[in-house]
């Protein structure tokens, strides 16, 4: 009997529930990362409108600016330091509005359908990604997922229930049921 216990306690030994962090970044304004897709509109300056990768880097390349940081920044953010960077002797008073084009993708793996990478759409959880890549395996933990996502800066894992929301960048992890 004993020997069945630590069995079963070192199967669990990989378990964690998810940090209070992961709670608290679905509900923080969006922060920009490789692989982001944005729309930057520049009034009246129809040259410098269009769409821009946030490279490996974590940059993207800007006409006349140069490489502008976008890795960790808000939307709101990267709009008044590109606006900073052309009132800097390009336009007198830029007036510039972003919005993200394409999010960066999800990874989906485990005991689903087809495993891989997927777009992300806002507002999407756990449940609807899982959907994506073909629903649950005969063999999936249908309860619970291992997510990991980056937080600040740190990469994170923790267990979540798959009606939690899913941020872009995620990697879901569908476990195989015990029983």
């Amino acid at each position: 009997m004993g020997t069945l216990a630590t069995v079963v306690m070192a199967g669990c030994s990989g378990y964690h529930p998810a940090p209070k962090a992961f709670q608290e970044a679905t509900i923080q304004p969006y922060r920009l990362d490789s692989g982001d897709r944005l729309r930057v509109t520049v009034f009246e300056q129809p040259n410098l409108s269009n769409t821009y990768l946030v490279d490996q880097a974590g940059y993207i390349a800007f006409p006349l600016v140069g490489g502008v940081p976008a890795r960790g920044k808000t939307i709101q953010e990267m709009e008044s330091i590109i606006a900073g960077k052309l009132r800097q002797g390009y336009l007198r008073d830029p007036d510039v509005s972003i919005e993200v084009a394409n999010y960066r993708s999800i990874y989906i793996m485990g005991e689903v359908g087809q495993a891989g990478q997927y777009s992300y759409v806002a507002g999407m959880t756990i449940q609807n990604a899982i959907a994506v890549a073909g629903g649950f395996s005969p063999r999936a933990n249908q309860t619970n997922v291992d997510v990991t996502r980056k937080i600040n800066g740190r990469i994170i894992t923790g267990r979540v229930s798959i009606s939690d929301p899913v941020l872009a960048g995620d990697t879901i992890y569908v476990r195989e049921r015990l029983f």
